[in-house]
């Protein structure tokens, strides 16, 4: 999966998206119940196609689940900050994420759902943690299942 990612984000290999979503479907979702929609992780560096959004419709698609790429809208850090990526401990990076995720009420359905949250990678889990905070808040979400690619 790592280097398969890796060709995705770095090398725009778009044909990485479809065995990369596959895999999720079979090794991660059965792991979870009644996986109900997909949330995409907001992501850190703009592109022009999200390398997370492609694998979210992908896997969407696959096992027939809507997926919601506009239900976290995370707000752009202070400028002049120090990068996530530059932050060693995960308190310091959970400090400079609070308050940045928010819910957009994109779901039209009042029934609660099941999501997956998914990221492509895992570190400290600050990211996960604080956007899994905001997912709570959100009455028409009932489990957050969290799925990375890689760590």
């Amino acid at each position: 999966m790592g280097e398969a990612l890796y060709k995705l984000k770095y090398q725009a290999d778009w044909s990485q998206v479809a065995p990369l979503a596959a895999q999720v479907a079979e090794s991660i979702v059965p792991l979870f119940d009644r996986v109900g929609l997909i949330i995409p992780m907001p992501a850190s560096i703009v592109r022009r196609r999200q390398p997370v959004n492609e694998i979210a419709e992908e896997l969407g698609r696959a096992i027939n689940v809507p997926v919601f790429a506009d239900l976290i809208v995370k707000a752009t850090a202070d400028t002049g900050g120090k990068q996530l990526k530059d932050m060693t401990t995960k308190a310091e990076k959970k400090a400079a994420l609070m308050g940045r995720f928010t819910i957009n009420d994109s779901i039209i359905d009042t029934a609660c759902w099941n999501a997956l949250l998914l990221d492509d990678l895992y570190d400290t889990g600050a990211t996960m943690e604080v956007a899994c905070a905001a997912l709570r808040t959100y009455p028409k979400i009932e489990k957050v299942y969290v799925a990375a690619l890689t760590w």
